[in-house]
């Protein structure tokens, strides 16, 4: 049975939106939908995915696209991916600049925190040495790996 999220919640959620920047967010009793995501700050993301966790709603990544930052949504307790979007993974940086190696470091152990291995080992190996551009998975990928569909 979906639960009903309050006014207040859904208050901060839409507040959480304009945060996090361009992502298209609809809110439906209990799930949040996210779709064609560009990415944004980290620490938002991360402040939206502990929201949804305390608030226990069921984030969906669908659309045409999640990239960047978007993908730490895939670290939600209640999480499933439309297979049909495609998924950009690429280090952290600072502006599209390299970070300090410990910096980098750093970020890159927090992003990979949110992804399931096999996607975290993945990550860690290859995808996080390139800052700039992405590498592209697909929904579908990622349910081979064992996130749920959608």
């Amino acid at each position: 049975m979906p639960r009903i999220i309050n006014a207040q919640k859904l208050v901060r959620t839409v507040a959480l939106a304009l945060l996090i920047g361009s992502a298209a967010m609809a809110q439906e009793a209990g799930t949040l939908i996210i779709q064609n995501d560009r990415g944004g700050a980290i620490g938002a993301r991360l402040i939206a995915i502990a929201q949804a966790n305390s608030s226990r709603t069921r984030i969906e990544l669908r659309g045409r696209i999640c990239y960047s930052s978007c993908t730490l949504y895939l670290g939600a307790d209640d999480i499933c991916v439309s297979p049909d979007t495609v998924f950009g993974f690429h280090g952290p940086s600072r502006n599209g600049r390299p970070l300090p190696d410990a910096e980098f470091e750093h970020w890159s152990q927090i992003m990979a925190a949110q992804y399931r291995a096999p996607l975290r080992d993945w990550f860690l190996k290859t995808a996080r040495h390139r800052i700039t551009g992405y590498y592209r998975l697909t929904g579908a990928q990622l349910v081979a790996m064992g996130y749920a569909p959608c």
